[in-house]
């Protein structure tokens, strides 16, 4: 995917404190990052453009490395990892932008 963007740190802590009241809404567990993970976390980048995906304990890669790989598979810009929560965003293509950043 194209989408990606590399954000400055402005930018960076606009979408931290955006993120912080959110909860996970995808969970990769044991199975790690598979198709059906993909496509939830797409959808909900679609929908929202920033979200938060809880790495669980029995997942096969650390938090880290699954925001990257997530980042790289769905086109979208690892906006913080804290422990194993990943704040995740991807602008949304359309016009109707639910976040503009600074």
């Amino acid at each position: 995917m194209t989408n990606r963007r590399t954000l400055n740190g402005k930018q960076a802590r606009f979408l931290r404190s955006l993120g912080h009241h959110l909860r996970p809404v995808v969970m990769v567990g044991k199975e790690g990052i598979s198709e059906q993970v993909l496509e939830a976390i797409d959808r909900n980048l679609e929908t929202h453009e920033l979200i938060k995906v809880r790495v669980q304990e029995g997942a096969p890669q650390p938090a880290r490395l699954s925001a990257q790989i997530l980042a790289d598979r769905t086109g979208s810009t690892v906006a913080q990892v804290i422990g194993k929560t990943v704040l995740l965003f991807r602008e949304n293509e359309k016009e109707d932008r639910k976040i503009t950043l600074p």
